[in-house]
């Protein structure tokens, strides 16, 4: 029942369809990410809990989880921009749909 209205089985299942949906959405997101954080990162990046080798000047994508002021929106910006932050990381020429898979990705790593 909805504002005193009673709807239907059908009325449910869009409701969970809808939500599943956007469920699926986001862990699509978040598959792409680790695709490309496999591809591209892993080489000076410990991108995944199988990962057993990496660059010992790089952080982990599980210590980026771990600092308070890495935000997604903040990770998101650095990938933007990472010469102008720090000159060791090169730039990808990440496309924003690639960034927000990335960062979605990381943000599956989170204890």
């Amino acid at each position: 029942m909805i504002g005193g209205r009673t709807f239907g089985a059908g009325a449910a299942v869009l409701v969970f369809l809808l939500t599943s949906g956007a469920a699926m959405a986001a862990d699509g997101v978040a598959a792409r990410g680790e695709v490309l954080a496999k591809r591209w990162c892993a080489s000076c990046h410990v991108v995944a809990a199988d990962q057993t080798r990496a660059s010992s000047d790089a952080p982990s994508f599980f210590a980026l989880t771990g600092e308070a002021a890495r935000t997604p929106e903040a990770l998101a910006a650095y990938l933007a921009q990472p010469e102008t932050v720090h000159g060791k990381m090169p730039d990808l020429h990440l496309s924003r749909v690639e960034i927000a898979d990335i960062v979605a990705y990381v943000e599956t790593l989170k204890p």
